[in-house]
């Protein structure tokens, strides 16, 4: 059965096909020097920065910047939300590649109406956090820079690749109660084979390209395979994910699901990998799930 390479669409335009012939040039010519190159690619969100950084941003909701790396990661909370009110539980909201924490705005206000305290997060490099490159390693720890200011959580929610960033936090001990994870990204071993797939070059590239981020950061990307990450990570989890998902196969959920000692999967038709983050069926899987151990639960706002 043929897998499908979410990342052939991408280099299908004329432009981004003579990107791959540069590259596959590069490599043929220095093995190395391509497989850097092809890194830093990599490691380059699809350019929607700009967008992100001209989006006006609705009021209640105010960014706070948090040093981070030589620059700062944003942060986003409701400035009405704790002014002259008891504590309310505190939920961490954050993307995936390519995204911004302003995509989990609508289920971050409903979760508020709801009486919980929600936090979007843009990740280096992307919304109106600095820098243009970022990795996954860097993200896990701009996780724990966050938790260490606004945390610990009584909840986490992510997207995609954000997803497979807070499952490896989670299991190297990130303080949170619960956790929700949307349409869960494959691990980077098999982004990179598809990279290196899509842009033409063989499976040496994906090897290389590998072997120069463990050597780097100091960690194995088998430290985020789904089936380590389910072992570790103590949190009641709540996976949703669509059976039609082509960025990212379910089959990676049902992994991560097949090794947790307190999981469930909610399986959604006909949504995708994006459009399930605004649908009110899985903002009330969501907050249902945050909401589980409270003994009488609100009636369910989307906003």
């Amino acid at each position: 059965m043929t897998t499908h390479n979410p990342a052939a669409a991408f280099y299908a335009s004329p432009a981004a096909r003579g990107v791959a012939a540069l590259l596959r040039g590069l490599h043929r010519l220095s093995p190395d020097l391509g497989s850097r190159a092809a890194l830093s690619l990599f490691f380059t969100p699809v350019p929607t920065k700009f967008l992100a950084r001209s989006r006006d941003v609705p009021r209640p909701w105010v960014q706070r910047q948090l040093p981070f790396e030589g620059g700062h990661i944003s942060v986003w909370q409701r400035s009405d939300i704790g002014v002259g009110e008891p504590a309310r539980p505190k939920v961490l909201l954050t993307h995936g590649w390519a995204g911004d924490a302003q995509q989990l705005r609508p289920l971050a206000d409903t979760l508020a109406a709801a009486g919980l305290e929600p936090v979007l997060l843009d990740l280096p490099a992307h919304g109106r956090s600095s820098g243009w490159r970022s990795n996954l390693l860097q993200w896990v720890r701009a996780l724990f820079a966050v938790t260490a200011r606004f945390g610990p959580w009584d909840g986490v929610v992510a997207h995609s690749l954000g997803a497979l960033a807070v499952s490896h936090a989670l299991a190297r001990g990130l303080p949170a109660r619960r956790a929700a994870l949307i349409a869960l990204a494959p691990p980077p071993g098999q982004f990179l084979r598809w990279f290196a797939q899509a842009i033409g070059t063989d499976e040496g590239l994906a090897q290389r390209m590998r072997g120069h981020v463990e050597q780097r950061e100091g960690v194995s990307l088998g430290l985020f395979e789904p089936a380590w990450l389910g072992e570790r990570m103590v949190q009641p989890t709540l996976l949703v994910h669509d059976r039609g998902d082509l960025t990212a196969p379910l089959s990676g959920s049902e992994t991560l699901l097949a090794g947790l000692g307190a999981g469930r999967l909610h399986v959604t038709v006909n949504l995708g990998h994006r459009r399930l983050l605004n649908d009110p069926v899985v903002m009330e899987q969501v907050l249902g799930h945050f909401l589980a151990a409270t003994s009488a639960a609100p009636a369910l706002r989307v906003v």
